[in-house]
């Protein structure tokens, strides 16, 4: 939710252990960053079911993800789809290759009990992360509830400020997610609205530079099939899962509980759906993001999506997958 001007700044570095990072030539440098929809490959690196020619770059914030891509050190990130759109737009070739997950309650605006719906948000102070994400959620309630962003005052802070923010009263409403939601939550806040309201807008993928050396194509091939392996142990070894991903990220298993039942890991046969014709639900969803950050000033123009998604890294079948 770095999770994602459109930068963000998560501040997790200190919850995760750095992953190996040793970056040459050779290698496939992929730039991570924490957000709990990545977990597949924290779990594929605790198993060392990764390739051995792959070097994860992790860092604090997607931030540091696409200023890599930009400067050429990283040939592939785990970004919001939003931010592929602006690292596209900047000139990067980058084409989405798997979908990790999508926000389905992950990403959520809280309130103070005095404020009962959406409308009541008018002349209330708002805090937002300063991220595409941040900015997505919030136009998009607004909008479906005829509200001007002129009619409220956004405070924006990132998503570790909110919570000494709310408990001094300096704001009214937080556009938030897991962990810190149900951090908040327990500090009197209640959700007014979610992203089940809006499907298939925050979209968590893997986007890989076009230009790749066929060495680093197969890299990624084997990339793709760990994340399948991650998620495979997530859905067969849940406990064994949460308690690893708890230890990654430095929160309760609960909180671990909690922050999966807020996002939706699609199978292999979704992501051929996500990815594989050009009219396929990626496509159809990056179109509706695209006008969004259109409106919102986040894209300047509406560029060619037609090259978005390729399926052609995903794994040819379940087994092959895990």
């Amino acid at each position: 939710m770095d999770r994602r001007e459109f930068l963000i700044n998560m501040g997790l570095m200190s919850a995760l252990p750095l992953l190996p990072s040793c970056s040459t030539a050779r290698s496939l440098n992929v730039g991570i960053h924490p957000w709990i929809g990545y977990e597949t490959l924290y779990l594929a690196n605790d198993f060392n079911w990764l390739p051995a020619e792959l070097s994860l770059h992790t860092a604090n914030t997607a931030v540091d993800s696409v200023n890599g891509l930009l400067s050429g050190e990283l040939d592939a990130a785990c970004l919001t789809l939003d931010e592929v759109l602006r690292v596209r737009e900047a000139g990067v070739p980058l084409t989405v290759v798997l979908v990790f997950d999508t926000s389905a309650g992950a990403d959520v605006v809280m309130a103070r009990n005095s404020i009962k719906n959406v409308s009541d948000l008018k002349g209330k102070r708002i805090a937002v992360e300063n991220s595409a994400v941040g900015a997505l959620v919030l136009s998009s309630m607004l909008g479906l509830a005829g509200i001007s962003t002129t009619s409220i005052e956004i405070i924006d802070c990132s998503v570790e400020q909110q919570l000494s923010l709310w408990k001094s009263g300096a704001v009214d409403a937080v556009v938030t997610y897991e962990p810190s939601a149900s951090r908040i939550q327990a500090e009197g806040a209640h959700i007014i609205f979610d992203s089940r309201q809006i499907p298939d807008t925050i979209i968590d993928v893997l986007a890989i530079r076009d230009d790749l050396s066929w060495r680093k194509k197969i890299a990624v091939n084997s990339l793709v099939k760990a994340h399948f392996q991650g998620l495979n142990h997530i859905q067969s070894s849940r406990q064994d899962a949460s308690y690893r991903i708890a230890t990654h990220q430095k929160i309760s298993v609960q909180e671990v509980q909690t922050a999966l039942s807020g996002i939706v890991f699609p199978s292999l046969e979704a992501n051929r759906g996500y990815l594989s014709t050009k009219h396929s639900q990626l496509l159809m969803a990056a179109k509706k993001i695209s006008t969004l950050m259109l409106q919102n000033g986040l894209l300047k123009k509406a560029g060619t999506l037609d090259d978005l998604a390729s399926a052609d890294y995903l794994p040819k079948s379940i087994v092959d997958g895990v």
